[in-house]
């Protein structure tokens, strides 16, 4: 896979070095000091290359001068990350069939960001990890983990008989989020971007959540959404 930009690249340096195995700098760039220096502490090997060859690597993308070459993802087992989840005190955030790379990759971020998430999707009909997910999330994925299941819904059972209390967002007929209690350890369940959440899944939430909006007309897209959404559980949870 290939990583883009200053920030996701100095992220993974900081956090993951083991998983980069080389950088390429853009022969025109001459800020990039620190990169070069941890690249030495860390022996992953630099390249300086004509910005044509960048541009083409990156299929003209805007690279700030940079380009990593990494390992592929890696995907936790969901067992595994519910069992680090409930350990930790951290909130699963089950993704119900997303197929906007872009919505994933600000997810990914966000969660990243504000710390104590974990990120689970369905392996079909759902967008993956890819390189567009990760120029998105600026390094959000190096602190969080990311799970694969077949059926989403019984990655939710399971999350539910270890003790997680799931909460889901809808469009109406729904608590407030301002009113939300939120109960812990809890977790989340966000919908796609046409659909929402599936019926088969809402019935196994254990609360169903809107956010207040005055202008009831416009909507927020899942990235948006998720992030109000998350802000509020640590804002509870804390």
């Amino acid at each position: 896979m290939k990583l883009y930009g200053k920030n996701p690249v100095i992220e993974r340096l900081k956090s993951n070095p083991k998983s980069i195995r080389r950088i390429m700098i853009d022969e025109d760039h001459i800020d990039l000091a620190y990169i070069r220096k941890k690249c030495n502490q860390h022996g992953i090997g630099v390249q300086t290359v004509p910005h044509s060859k960048i541009q083409r690597l990156a299929q003209n993308l805007n690279t700030q001068g940079i380009l990593a070459e990494i390992d592929d993802f890696e995907y936790m087992a969901i067992d595994e990350l519910l069992n680090q989840a409930f350990e930790k005190r951290r909130t699963p955030v089950f993704l119900d069939n997303l197929n906007d790379p872009q919505n994933l990759g600000g997810i990914i971020r966000t969660c990243g960001a504000l710390g104590y998430f974990d990120v689970i999707l369905p392996t079909t009909e759902s967008v993956s990890v890819t390189e567009s997910v990760l120029r998105v999330a600026c390094g959000g994925e190096n602190y969080l983990s990311v799970a694969k299941v077949n059926n989403l819904g019984n990655a939710i059972e399971k999350a539910k008989k270890m003790g997680f209390w799931i909460i889901g967002t809808v469009v109406e007929e729904a608590q407030s989020l301002i009113e939300l209690n939120i109960q812990f350890p809890c977790g989340l369940v966000m919908g796609s971007e046409e659909k929402g959440v599936r019926d088969i899944i809402l019935k196994k939430l254990d609360a169903k959540v809107m956010i207040p909006m005055k202008n009831q007309r416009m909507s927020l897209n899942v990235a948006h959404a998720t992030s109000m959404m998350c802000y509020e559980i640590v804002r509870q949870k804390k």
